[in-house]
């Protein structure tokens, strides 16, 4: 931890205070990579070099975002028919 109180992110071995929080840097990492595997750049190379412009990228979030309220509908359906199913 530095002397602001953070962790250094760069440090592939860094410590988290929130084992949570790891978890989900992890993934981040996991994302990132797979990411770089299929399309052979990063974002930020992909923005700098402007191989992808804003609209795109909001039309990109969007449909990400479309997806999630799917799988949070289904996530919901499925949850309430485990429930019902334990209450009879």
């Amino acid at each position: 931890m530095n002397a602001k109180g953070f962790y250094n992110l760069n440090d592939m071995n860094g410590e988290f205070r929130d084992p949570v929080v790891k978890r989900v840097v992890d993934k981040f990492r996991e994302r990132s990579d797979e990411g770089f595997k299929k399309y052979g750049t990063t974002l930020d190379e992909e923005r700098t070099t402007k191989m992808k412009g804003l609209m795109k990228y909001l039309i990109d979030i969007q449909e990400e975002l479309m997806d999630a309220i799917l799988y949070i509908q289904t996530a919901q359906e499925e949850l309430k028919e485990f429930l019902d199913e334990k209450e009879t």
